[in-house]
Order: C-alpha cells, then structure tokens, then sequence
C-alpha cells in the first residue's frame, strides 16, 4: 500500500518536473523571439530554432511536439487568431529536389520565409515548406504538405496540398 503511494508522489513530482523544464524552454522562446504573451504553447515538446526571425501574433496556439526551423536572413510569421494542431512543421530551409544527393558539396540549398496569415486553421502532421504564403481564414487539412502559396478563404489538403474549394463567405 506505501509502495503505491509512493509511485503515485513521484509521479506528481516529475510532471511537475516535466511541466516545469517545458514552461522553462518556452519562456526561452519568448525571450529569443517575437511571440505574443497570448500565444499558448498547447502541449510538450515543441521546438524553435534558428537564427532568423520568428514573429508570432495574439491569440494563436500551435500543438505538441510542433517544429519551427527559421535560417539566418530568413522568418516566420505567424498571425492572429492561428489555430495550429500537433506534429506540425515548418522549414525555411531544406535541400532543391533537383540537387544530385550523392554529391554533398553540390547539394543546392533552398531558402525562404515562411507567412501565415490571420485566422488559419491547421490540422495536425502538416509540413510547410520555405517560401510559401498562407492566405487570411484558410484551413489545411490534416496529413498536408503545402509546397505552393495559398489564397485567403481556401480550403487545401493533400500530397502536395491542392485546392479542394472555397469558404462560402
């Protein structure tokens, strides 16, 4: 009986543990980058790194165990009112599909910002590569991998994410 009450404390003592060393990397963030005080990190394990710029807006939220990769001389933006599902990625750099991987000196790079505009919904496993533009009130689908700009008030989703059709606003 003391054994399982005992198993029980600890538990406790290392999510507090956890949920302060999380809160503590978060906080981080904050500091290291433009992230609004509303924005909520709504879950474990979301990383941000790099030296560009990363500039996030009010009242958005983005999932656990995300990943925001930002280059030197390049951001992300995130807007407001940004609803974010978990294991979602964006990249601002990565490697031009028409490089030869066999010779690594000759790997071309490809670089771009990433823009997410205001009052996206994002569903979870979603890849944004660099350079793309994501329109006003859009909702990618969950699974996406979005390799081209997309225009406000669309609906995308899919490999590559496509247009599936238009908000009725």
């Amino acid at each position: 009986m003391v054994r399982k009450y005992l198993i029980k404390f600890l538990v406790k003592v290392f999510d507090a543990l956890n949920k302060a060393s999380q809160t503590n990397v978060y906080d981080n963030f904050r500091e290291k980058y433009n992230i609004h005080p509303s924005f909520i990190f709504n879950g474990e394990g979301i990383l941000m790194y790099g030296e560009g710029r990363i500039q996030i807006a009010e009242n958005s939220y983005i999932g656990r165990l995300s990943l925001i990769q930002v280059s030197l001389e390049q951001q992300v933006v995130i807007g407001k009112n940004c609803s974010i599902g978990p294991f979602f990625k964006i990249w601002t750099q990565t490697s031009e599909v028409d490089s030869d991987f066999n010779i690594i000196d000759q790997i071309k790079p490809k670089l771009g910002s990433v823009i997410i505009n205001d009052g996206v919904w994002i569903g979870a496993n979603v890849l944004i590569s660099p350079g793309v533009s994501v329109g006003n009130n859009t909702i990618i689908g969950a699974n996406s991998v979005v390799t081209k700009d997309v225009p406000d008030n669309a609906i995308v989703g899919g490999i590559p994410a496509k247009i599936i059709k238009y908000k009725n606003i």
